[in-house]
């Protein structure tokens, strides 16, 4: 018997880690095309894809205009997280393409790595483990976490796991929202001040704030400016939230101390990008939300999405652009 519809998965590892998702699509009578580049398709990959494709269960991949052109028969996208600033929702809608996405599905891990950043760049542990598998004994000093002030630019789902788990490791939390939680900073001990304060209070600078366009390029010249001297700045946010231009710049220039990023304007990020030749920048590729766990949750959530399209039913967690 003919499958039903096609679904393109662009979020990779789906047959190891999103078993049940998969066999839950395949039940309904959905052939799934998975991820065969191990990373976000480019244009020229999305291509050949998406003619006949009746839903997405999408990555960090661009879906805009262009890319719907292609694909008449489009009626769900399910990202595969929360962030949607690689969709043009606008677009989706004029097409009739109905947007979900899966609000706090990956919080908790990417709250995980934004704390795992931190103590990398304090303790120097990428560049001491290389050390050691070399053969040499790197005697390099590095900081202790307790007793710094940790400033969060944002202060939403994520921001507060990440207040929860620094909770014990004796420092003090400071953080900027335009709509802050004061509740939620009073229950979990952080100090709710301007973004300015953030910057120039804190020893870490660690970013959770949406990728919208009153927020990009917020990170820029003036702002790791405001910044001291001895203070690291995290992004496990969106790429488009820092000038990646004026970061090299202040870590060039020694002035600020290091860096922790996981994602960057231009992704896949290229292997040429001029951030890669300094030493005091800890990168991973986009990989906050990459554990187990979050693909089990996120994958049945995005796979029942798309069914609830298919069938004419209104997706929990829709997204519409105003």
């Amino acid at each position: 018997m003919a499958n039903k519809y096609k679904v393109l998965v662009t979020a990779t590892n789906y047959s190891v880690l999103c078993t049940e998702a998969k066999h839950l699509l395949e039940a309904a009578g959905c052939e799934i095309v998975e991820n065969r580049v191990g990373r976000p398709h480019t244009y020229d990959e999305l291509v050949p894809l998406v003619a006949d494709i009746d839903g997405v269960v999408a990555g960090v991949d661009t879906w805009n205009e262009e890319v719907f052109k292609l694909a008449p028969k489009l009626k769900g996208i399910a990202r595969f997280g929360v962030g949607v600033d690689n969709i043009d929702l606008a677009q989706a809608e004029e097409r009739g393409i109905q947007v979900t996405n899966v609000p706090g599905g990956n919080a908790n891990a990417v709250a995980e790595l934004a704390v795992g950043l931190i103590l990398s760049q304090l303790r120097n542990i990428p560049a001491l483990e290389q050390s050691a598998k070399r053969g040499y004994w790197d005697r390099r000093v590095g900081e202790e976490l307790a007793g710094k002030t940790i400033g969060l630019l944002g202060f939403g789902h994520i921001a507060q796991m990440v207040a929860r788990k620094l909770q014990g490791f004796d420092v003090s939390l400071i953080a900027f929202d335009k709509y802050p939680n004061e509740v939620k900073a009073a229950e979990l001990g952080v100090s709710l001040v301007s973004s300015e304060e953030v910057l120039r209070g804190s020893d870490i600078v660690s970013m959770h704030l949406p990728s919208l366009k009153e927020t990009y390029h917020m990170m820029s010249d003036a702002q790791f400016g405001m910044m001291k001297r001895t203070a690291y700045f995290v992004n496990t946010a969106r790429g488009a939230l820092v000038d990646e231009r004026a970061l090299y710049a202040a870590l060039k220039e020694g002035r600020i101390a290091g860096a922790a990023i996981d994602v960057f304007e231009s992704e896949p990020v290229s292997a040429d990008n001029p951030l890669f030749t300094l030493d005091n920048l800890l990168a991973t590729p986009h990989t906050a939300a990459e554990t187990a766990e979050t693909y089990h949750r996120v994958g049945l959530v995005t796979a029942q999405a798309l069914l609830d399209v298919f069938a004419g039913i209104e997706p929990a967690n829709t997204v519409r652009s105003s």
